[in-house]
């Protein structure tokens, strides 16, 4: 009976919403990225052997990634019909036959094994071989299926494949399943909310009282510039971090962790973003991209190895913030004081303390943090660093005050001494918002939005501006 006939499903694109190649390369960069580049090298022309190479390396779990619910609803109502379902992808055969395995399909599988590529017309051969001309039904989501459908009685076409259209033509049966992504996931996948901590760069023009257009419109290029660079570094971490992701209660839900995006559309979208960084920094001035070099190397650094290294991974978060400091000075061309980036350091490894005792007060048990070095019982030592980062931040202030930059700037001292109390009392709200769990998981990001707290800053900015004599300046009297 027709019914009967093998349904024979694609895995990268149709069973998966993700790429098993894709995920290998970069699971293998995350576990061992030299082991990783290599094979990709020697490899790239030999995608049967890299396949091989990289799944050997990457130690993938096929269990958690990412389904279409279309296919796997039609996967399940074939097999309750008593039809064997079969994967035949271009994929390694060892990561097809587990996926098969998870969840519950046929042990015939039809995969590349390290000397043969099965894609396209070789799959077909294949097909065709173990069941006849015509006698599976065939579900694929691109081009490279083309082949395929042709030589299976049904087409089964997963998402938008304009190629496909042909086949109707000439009297093959298309059935049209759900696929694809949306430029909405991959706007989400930017992480625009997080361009917001770019605002940093503007420190320097305003504590050196440069207010003018000559130094606001280079600064704010210098924006544009850290908030691409920013959204590349973050694809590559969501791409580094996606077993992480997936066993994240939340995290799961991000557009490559959950295959909303391909991982090689946000691979294209990282190199555009690099690329815009890169090339505003030189426009603006060799310092400005020196510095958007270093960013991005640190960042890239960070997503690698950093970031599972306990106290490292503060200190280097700690380290980017205090770098776009230095990116706002370098873009309009400031001086920034040695005081004020002795202070600003604390003050980042403190919300760096916050940004991991949010995480771990959320967190549901006492193991570590999927992809990070601590776990609830650090909470007591994040705690005491992150006191001892709002302690030197405001001694460094008072340091500044008394200096002769500080008394040059700010002439009425004792009104610096004053906005130590806003200051110390923000600083401090931090810290034990991030003790209670009541942050979002950036500092920064929920620092821009907390009313009480950006209350607490303007009234701190203000005896700044009062001391330095701006509001007399700008208003009289």
């Amino acid at each position: 009976m027709a019914e009967m006939k093998p349904l024979v499903l694609d895995v990268d694109g149709t069973f998966l919403k993700t790429d098993l190649l894709f995920e290998s390369f970069w699971a293998g960069l995350g576990r061992d990225p030299l082991a990783t580049l290599r094979a990709t090298v020697l490899h790239f022309h030999q995608r049967a052997r890299l396949k091989a190479e990289l799944a050997a390396i990457a130690g993938l779990r096929t269990d958690l990634m990412p389904v279409n619910p279309a296919v796997a609803k039609l996967a399940l109502n074939s097999q309750a019909k008593g039809r064997e379902v079969v994967l035949a992808s271009a994929s390694d055969h060892g990561l097809v036959a587990q996926l098969a395995a998870d969840y519950g399909l046929s042990e015939t599988v039809f995969a590349s094994d390290g000397k043969v590529n099965l894609c396209g017309a070789a799959k077909a051969e294949a097909l065709v071989g173990a069941f006849g001309e015509a006698g599976f039904d065939y579900a694929g989501n691109g081009t490279v299926d083309l082949p395929v459908w042709e030589r299976a009685e049904n087409a089964l076409v997963v998402g938008r494949v304009p190629a496909a259209t042909g086949l109707v033509a000439r009297g093959k049966n298309v059935v049209a399943l759900p696929g694809g992504w949306s430029l909405r996931s991959l706007f989400k996948a930017l992480r625009p909310h997080q361009w917001v901590k770019n605002v940093l760069l503007i420190l320097p023009m305003i504590a050196a009282h440069r207010f003018d257009l000559a130094t606001l419109l280079p600064v704010l290029l210098g924006i544009v510039a850290f908030s691409a660079a920013a959204s590349s570094i973050y694809i590559v971490n969501d791409l580094l971090d996606l077993e992480a992701d997936r066993l994240h209660p939340t995290k799961c839900h991000r557009p490559f962790a959950s295959g909303a995006v391909p991982i090689s559309v946000g691979m294209i979208a990282g190199a555009v973003l690099a690329a815009l960084a890169l090339g505003i920094g030189a426009g603006l001035n060799p310092a400005f991209l020196g510095v958007v070099v270093l960013y991005m190397v640190t960042s890239l650094a960070y997503s690698l190895r950093l970031k599972r290294m306990r106290w490292v991974d503060i200190a280097t978060l700690a380290g980017l913030y205090t770098i776009r400091v230095v990116a706002g000075a370098a873009a309009g061309q400031v001086a920034v004081s040695v005081y004020m980036l002795i202070f600003i350091f604390p003050v980042f490894v403190a919300l760096g303390c916050v940004k991991r005792l949010t995480e771990l007060t959320l967190a549901t048990n006492d193991d570590r943090l999927p992809g990070r070095g601590y776990g609830r019982p650090d909470r007591p030592d994040l705690l005491n660093v992150a006191g001892l980062g709002v302690f030197g931040a405001l001694l460094m202030f008072f340091f500044y005050s008394i200096s002769d930059q500080g008394r040059a700037l700010y002439p009425d001292t004792w009104l610096m001494w004053v906005a130590l109390i806003p200051m110390g009392w923000w600083l401090i709200r931090m810290v034990a918002l991030g003790w209670l769990g009541k942050q979002d998981y950036d500092p920064i990001v929920f620092a821009l939005r907390d009313k009480l707290g950006l209350g607490i800053l303007m009234i701190t900015l203000s005896l700044m501006f009062w001391a330095a004599g701006l509001w007399a300046q700008w208003f009289g009297g």
